[in-house]
């Protein structure tokens, strides 16, 4: 059948009274193409639709056909070739949204169609039967090209006309239910349209079948879901939009007894939140937050308010999620300073003490003690943010007094469940999870006692918090056996409620004493290890140094107690192995504590690895700051003209006078000045430990301070040409005088360097010519016990070389003697009579002694007589000479060497 010949009819002027034969034709269409419609011929289909509409005004029996037509083109259109869906996807598009265009059409039945038949096309509706030479088109298309046309910002468009149409109404927003479900393109074209604001305005209107409100609220949810948060909460901030919540939000308190309509009102709650993070929402203005505060407060508070007099919860899990979206919108709503009237007026905070301990509401029926527990932290999250805010209540209702009872609770119950061997600090009692309680209080005490309030703050020492902070740390690190993370927040958290609680009182720093040394001492031994575990503990270490300066500088007996316990000692090895990010805090404890005569000794006394000393350790830091300040800068910063007063300015920008300048900012941000204050203290002369290096670097540190006032000098001459000032002549003239003085500064600063690297350079020369000098004898040593040895086995082997050392020998013996020779002296010969050898290859010499002859010669008969003995020994004696000894001595071996 010939689409063609059908507009023809519909529009031939002679034809246009004919209309039974419009409808034959029509129904005729509508019978042949009842699989659906061909990809070519959708365009005629809808320029049918459009001739149908225009000749329904006259005659209703044209929707009844064109309802028809509408629920084919709710099926797959056909198609011929694969590429028929890339050639004719604008023609589809421009025909999708003529349909929706299509709900101009007044009648109902018109309107359902359009409905049904957009949400059959998105759907997974398949072709009814197989047409031989076609297929359907594929579900991504039909997705995509409803998605593209932009059909749900036109049903969003059309419901202005369906004010009198409930029933179509619902089916629109289940189309657009339907549409926005899975698509993210649809839920932005609707709040394009200003979707979310036109279904919220009308959401709280009569409705017979009671799904009006549900519709909406999945409405809404899709949109601030999947079509842009902030833009959707913008549209539903108007008056209109907020009193329809209102009024759903309190019909849904009132009359929710199913389970399906308090996950209505829980939704709703859900929406509210969200909007009330708007500022410029009026929840105020509509009355909604007082209504918030109401419902959030029961049962905890009682109120003579009709809203809530008859009002009784099932305390069901329902009524659990509502209460705690309450305090969830509690928190939100704090973030607006209106809002405080209404919660003192509504007695917020005291209905979130009432939680804390709950036994004190006797006679109202409460919730199981897991939903106590639950409720118990939602209401500390939500102090946290609220009790802040009202000072004056938490006073009143002794706020403090209820936070240290509950933690007392907490310890108690977590040593209770060590002791029985449910793992302590988990186990889950009557009120929950006791260590997640305890993070709650200690955060409010935070929240409470940043605030500087002397009323608060001294009521807590007053009731011994510091005490009992200090037991609840030593507790908490003694139970840390896993380390959990949870338990380093709290004592991180402890430890800084003492330091804002010690650091301007002295009395409490005596509180403090020497159980909270105790524990800083302890804190301060962590292994450098942990720092970077992921747990927290280079927070709980920064915490530590922090409560150091606030609660142990300044007392003299703390630090007393504190240097005792080697806590400087502690102090120092945190500087030399903790990350970068402490040096600066580290040295300024130090540097306080300098200030106490007695830590200069522990200080000297201290030493590193490797004999490392605390001027070689701060000098060593001074250089890695130096690194990092001139990062990608190809200067030498162990020079002093790269450390000198910046003499070169490339841009000075002007500040204003309530400002400081960059130099200020260095100085009082800079870890180099910290570095100088503590060599002020130990001093520049006679430290031990430095090399040349140190001693080049320590020359620019002596000068830190000069060369910092020189260039503030520098910035204010800069600042003066860039403001375009010209100085007067006596202020020029010392301007100039002060860049003449940092030049000398710098030059005197460099040419000490110079001679310290000359002098180290001479020094490394000498020690490296002895090392050579000390080379060169070792080898010449060397060389002789080798030619020693040579000659020894030379003389043992042969009897010519032995002949000749003796030969040497004798001469060298005989050139030994002295020439002069005194006549009354007697001379000895050296000569050995009866010399003769035997058994040369055994190395044994046989030796005559005196001969016969003189045995009985003139010394026979006088005291001096040679006793018989061996060789190696013996000794000269006075007695009478015997004939067997005589002939004993007279041949005698010894062996040779």
């Amino acid at each position: 059948m010939e689409l063609n010949r059908v507009i023809h009819i519909l529009e031939d002027p002679f034809s246009n009274t004919l209309e039974e034969r419009h409808l034959f034709v029509l129904k005729k269409m509508v019978k042949r193409y009842q699989n659906g419609f061909l990809l070519k011929e959708i365009a005629d289909v809808f320029k049918i639709l459009n001739l149908c509409v225009e000749k329904a005004e006259d005659h209703s029996q044209y929707t009844l056909v064109m309802c028809d037509i509408l629920k084919i083109c709710g099926l797959p259109l056909l198609k011929e070739k694969t590429s028929d869906e890339m050639y004719y996807a604008t023609v589809v598009q421009e025909s999708l949204s003529q349909m929706g265009y299509l709900m101009r059409v007044p009648s109902a039945d018109v309107r359902l169609q359009i409905c049904s038949s957009i949400t059959s096309f998105f759907g997974v509706q398949k072709s009814r039967a197989h047409v031989e030479g076609f297929c359907p088109v594929s579900l991504g298309f039909r997705v995509q090209m409803v998605e593209q046309s932009g059909v749900a910002e036109i049903l969003v468009l059309s419901m202005a006309l369906l004010e009198n149409q409930v029933g179509v109404r619902l089916h629109v927003l289940k189309t657009l239910q339907i549409l926005s479900n899975s698509s993210v393109v649809n839920c932005s074209k609707m709040v394009k349209a200003q979707g979310a604001s036109k279904i919220c305005s009308h959401m709280s209107e009569p409705d017979p079948w009671g799904q009006l409100l549900f519709r909406s609220l999945e409405l809404l949810w899709n949109m601030l879901e999947k079509g842009g948060k902030d833009e959707a909460t913008s549209q539903l901030s108007n008056m209109d939009c907020i009193t329809a919540l209102k009024d759903a939000l309190q019909h849904q308190f009132l009359n929710a007894f199913q389970q399906a309509d308090q996950q209505l009102r829980n939704d709703l709650l859900v929406i509210i939140t969200l909007i009330a993070d708007n500022p410029n929402a009026p929840l105020i203005e509509s009355g909604l937050a007082k209504l918030l505060v109401l419902f959030a407060t029961f049962p905890e508070i009682k109120s003579h308010n009709p809203l809530v007099r008859n009002l009784k919860l099932s305390f069901n899990y329902e009524d659990f999620e509502m209460k705690r979206l309450l305090l969830n919108a509690i928190v939100v709503m704090s973030r607006d300073i209106s809002s405080l009237q209404l919660f003192k007026e509504g007695q917020v905070l005291s209905a979130l003490l009432l939680h804390l301990n709950p036994g004190e509401r006797s006679g109202v029926p409460g919730w199981t003690p897991v939903q106590q527990g639950e409720l118990q932290l939602h209401a500390l999250a939500t102090m946290q943010s609220v009790a802040p805010l009202l000072l004056e209540d938490y006073v009143t209702c002794q706020g403090n007094t209820l936070l240290l009872l509950l933690m007392d609770r907490c310890t108690k119950q977590g040593q209770t469940d060590a002791c029985s061997g449910q793992g302590g600090w988990l186990g889950n009692g009557v009120t929950g999870d006791t260590k997640a309680q305890l993070h709650g209080c200690v955060r409010v005490l935070r929240a409470m006692v940043s605030l500087g309030s002397d009323i608060i703050n001294q009521d807590l020492c007053d009731q011994g918090a510091i005490t009992q902070f200090l037991e609840t740390l030593m507790q908490l690190e003694s139970s840390n056996k896993e380390e959990a993370a949870i338990t380093i927040e709290i004592m991180t958290d402890l430890q800084q409620i003492l330091s804002l609680l010690c650091e301007n009182d002295l009395h409490r720093k005596e509180l403090f004493g020497s159980g909270g040394v105790d524990m800083l001492v302890h804190f301060l031994k962590t292994s450098s290890g942990k720092f970077y575990s992921g747990l927290g503990h280079n927070k709980l270490v920064l915490s530590t140094v922090d409560c150091v300066w606030s609660c142990v500088v300044g007392c003299d007996t703390t630090e007393d107690i504190f240097l005792e316990k080697e806590g400087v000692f502690l102090l120092l090895d945190l500087l030399h192995s903790g990350p970068g990010n402490m040096h600066g805090v580290v040295l300024g404890t130090l540097l306080e504590l300098c200030d106490n005569p007695k830590t200069l000794s522990h200080v000297h006394t201290w030493r590193g690895p490797k004999g490392l000393t605390v001027a070689a350790l701060l000098l060593l830091l001074w250089r890695q700051e130096e690194r990092e300040l001139w990062a990608g800068h190809d200067r030498d910063m162990s020079t002093a003209d790269s450390t000198s007063p910046r003499s070169v300015v490339d841009d000075v920008d002007p500040v204003p006078a309530d400002r400081p300048t960059a130099v200020v900012v260095d100085v009082s941000d800079s870890l180099q000045s910290k570095i100088y204050s503590v060599f002020s203290k130990l001093g520049f002369e006679d430290l031990p430990g430095l090399t040349t290096e140190d001693n080049v670097t320590l020359s620019i540190v002596r000068k830190y301070l000069d060369f910092k006032v020189m260039e503030a000098w520098v910035e204010i001459a800069g600042e003066l040409r860039a403001e375009g000032v010209r100085p007067v002549t006596p202020d020029e003239e010392a301007l100039e005088a002060i860049g003449q003085m940092a030049g000398d500064t710098t030059r005197t600063v460099a040419l000490r360097q110079a001679e310290l690297r000359e002098s180290q350079k001479q020094q490394d020369i000498q020690q490296e010519q002895l090392m050579y000098t000390e080379i060169r004898f070792n080898h010449k040593q060397q060389e002789l016990v080798a030619k020693s040895w040579e000659h020894h086995v030379a003389k043992t082997s042969d009897y010519k070389v032995l002949m000749e050392s003796r030969d040497r020998q004798e001469k060298s013996i005989q050139s030994s003697r002295s020439k002069a020779r005194r006549e009354d002296s007697l001379f000895h010969s050296t000569q050995i009579a009866g010399l003769r050898t035997t058994h040369f290859c055994g190395h044994v010499l046989s030796v005559e002694s005196t001969p016969v002859h003189l045995v009985g010669g003139p010394l026979a008969n006088t005291d001096l007589a040679l006793q018989a003995a061996p060789i190696r020994g013996g000794a000269l004696q006075a007695h009478p000479a015997r004939a067997s000894e005589l002939e004993h001595f007279h041949r005698s071996s010894v062996p040779a060497k």
